[in-house]
């Protein structure tokens, strides 16, 4: 994405970074990250941005946040590494003491390791493992990570899986994309033919159906929000068939959405949910979690050499109890109502907005040619977000057309305005 803005220490970076990189990233912007505070971040010319995307939906907390950069000091002077596959030690523990807190009572046992990819490997693993039974039903769009087990179920850009097949015993079936339904039906007028397929995908594995992988709220697919009916039917699907329903909650969990995990909107559990990202408050960590009659695995079937890291679990305990203490979820909910609001508004008087869809502080805007066709216009979403960014605010995309918003989840009024304010004056003249 090229700006407008002229930089010359970022440049040289740039420059340096192109050297020694592997090209395979895919940096949607120029710029180069100098520091973060709260809500903004400074790029190496001291040029100051409004961050809409939290890194990723990482730094729910806000960046460099008070608490963790307390608890990951302490903890830097006693101790970085244990090898918590071999050793024991009290932070791992008292992380997920603190994470069962806020999850479903149904989740007692937990599996640590760095990053959301790893989470959902060994979720995937542990329903193998569990089940005996060798396939996966997985979504159309859907993003799981990039490790072998994860990629065999991703399924949102070709990028992601070319060349890398054979992949794992996989089949992939339409998610409930209402906006752009599969089976042409209209919101209103649907009687959930994408239950019908995914049915229709259990009876074709003959009984060998270990688990079904999904997103409760689909992230790099586009920020799509499932109708209620569609994950209680694949719960009630996956007790009928006798599988292992999974959730992938690495982008949006730890209150994104308003609540810890946003299969609690559908007021459903999973079997076995995958976190990562904002837990961390910022340092690498994830973690697997079900209940113990389900990680049920014997001592080998599963392990690493990071997990469990006590920079990661001080950080992380940090992080939860920061998230309790400021009642996030509240404000995620309270403020992406409110941007919703004015995002529809916006919708309402542009014709290159097709859809605004969103759960908190999850929300996606798709960006279309013009509302009848509903044609995507990628290219009109690139020079959005680049006139944001020349203008002072960081957003990212998702999907083929959409633009994601996924803010820290400490914003205030004041700065969902001023960052909503540069969005609608980066859209397309009228």
């Amino acid at each position: 994405m090229q700006s407008k803005k002229r930089n010359t220490k970022s440049a040289k970076i740039r420059k340096r970074d192109k050297k020694v990189t592997s090209p395979s990233l895919t940096r949607e912007y120029e710029m180069v990250f100098e520091r973060a505070k709260g809500m903004y971040i400074w790029d190496a010319d001291n040029n100051k941005y409004l961050d809409f995307c939290a890194s990723i939906a990482v730094s729910n907390i806000g960046h460099s946040n008070p608490d963790v950069i307390k608890a990951v000091t302490k903890q830097i002077k006693k101790g970085i590494h244990v090898g918590f596959a071999d050793f024991y030690a009290e932070l791992p523990v008292t992380f997920l003491e603190t994470l069962f807190t806020l999850t479903p009572k149904k989740y007692n046992t937990g599996f640590l390791s760095n990053s959301g990819t790893e989470a959902v490997e060994a979720a995937y693993k542990c329903a193998r493992w569990h089940t005996n039974k060798k396939y996966t039903i997985a979504f159309e769009k859907a993003f799981h990570g990039r490790t072998m087990g994860a990629l065999s179920m991703t399924n949102s850009q070709k990028v992601q899986r070319e060349r890398f097949a054979p992949f794992l015993p996989v089949k992939h079936t339409p998610y409930a994309y209402c906006y752009r339904c599969k089976f042409g039906k209209e919101k209103g007028d649907c009687s959930f033919e994408c239950l019908e397929a995914v049915e229709t995908k259990m009876r074709s594995v003959k009984k060998d159906l270990a688990s079904v992988f999904v997103e409760a709220v689909q992230g790099e697919g586009g920020y799509i929000v499932p109708p209620k009916k569609f994950i209680t039917g694949l719960r009630k699907l996956c007790n009928e068939y006798d599988a292992l329903l999974c959730t992938d909650e690495v982008q949006s969990g730890a209150f994104r959405t308003g609540k810890f995990l946003a299969m609690e909107h559908f007021n459903t559990t999973a079997d076995i949910v995958a976190l990562s990202k904002a837990i961390g408050g910022g340092v690498p960590l994830g973690v697997t979690i079900a209940n113990r009659k389900i990680m049920n695995w014997k001592p080998g079937s599963h392990a690493n050499t990071f997990g469990g890291n006590l920079l990661a679990c001080a950080g992380g305990i940090a992080s939860l109890n920061y998230m309790k203490k400021k009642k996030l979820g509240k404000n995620s909910e309270k403020i992406g109502k409110y941007m919703l609001k004015e995002l529809n508004e916006m919708k309402n008087e542009n014709e290159c907005i097709g859809d605004v869809r969103g759960l908190g502080l999850m929300i996606g805007v798709e960006i279309v040619k013009d509302k009848k066709s509903k044609k995507t216009n990628r290219k009109e979403r690139t020079k959005i977000l680049c006139r944001a960014y020349d203008r002072g605010l960081l957003l990212l995309p998702a999907g083929e057309n959409v633009v994601r918003f996924a803010p820290p989840l400490i914003i205030t009024k004041e700065q969902a305005d001023k960052g909503l304010k540069i969005f609608e004056n980066s859209l397309p003249k009228k």
